[in-house]
């Protein structure tokens, strides 16, 4: 079976919903309403199988000029440890060296796996001036990352991580 990796079309919302709606029970991600997938589906890329089925999504949603956090990163439970979210993860961080983009966050528990991918648990603060532009965000992502307490209870368990554009690229 061939597993392509496309950016998602508004076809594809109602998919990506069903792949990661399971995951929200356990905690792993958070719920959405299909509307926010709407509107953010062009930060989307899917994983599609020789049917055309949805067996992986993956969101880059750019936070600032350097900036952008990885989300919704799922694979189908038939596509684990088949290396589909290693590829996905690679073609999101593509996207963001492709966008300019130097930082690449993530709200995780899967730290294992992001460290294999070059990301670190994230111990820096940005600029003042920044980290004012960026409170007036209603994003919640950003709220995390920022380490906001109003956003603590859905980021209990969950390590704040970041990756860094290796030098030289």
């Amino acid at each position: 079976m061939t597993i392509s990796i496309r950016p998602a079309l508004p076809a594809d919302v109602r998919a990506i919903n069903a792949l990661v709606e399971p995951m929200t029970h356990t905690g792993i991600l958070l719920g959405k309403d299909l509307v926010s997938y709407y509107e953010a589906v062009q930060e989307f890329l899917v994983a599609v199988d020789d049917s055309g089925e949805v067996v992986g999504c993956g969101a880059l949603h750019v936070m600032w000029e350097d900036l952008a956090e990885v989300r919704t990163l799922a694979v189908h439970d038939s596509q684990r440890s088949t290396g589909l979210g290693h590829r996905m993860l690679v073609a999101l961080l593509e996207r963001a060296t492709q966008l300019g983009l130097s930082r690449v966050f993530c709200l995780t528990f899967e730290v294992e796996f992001f460290a294999r991918h070059g990301f670190e648990v994230m111990a820096e603060v940005v600029e003042p001036e920044i980290y004012n532009q960026l409170l007036r965000s209603p994003d919640e992502g950003i709220a995390e990352f920022l380490d906001l307490a109003r956003v603590k209870p859905n980021t209990l368990g969950n390590t704040r991580m970041i990756w860094t554009l290796p030098s030289g690229d």
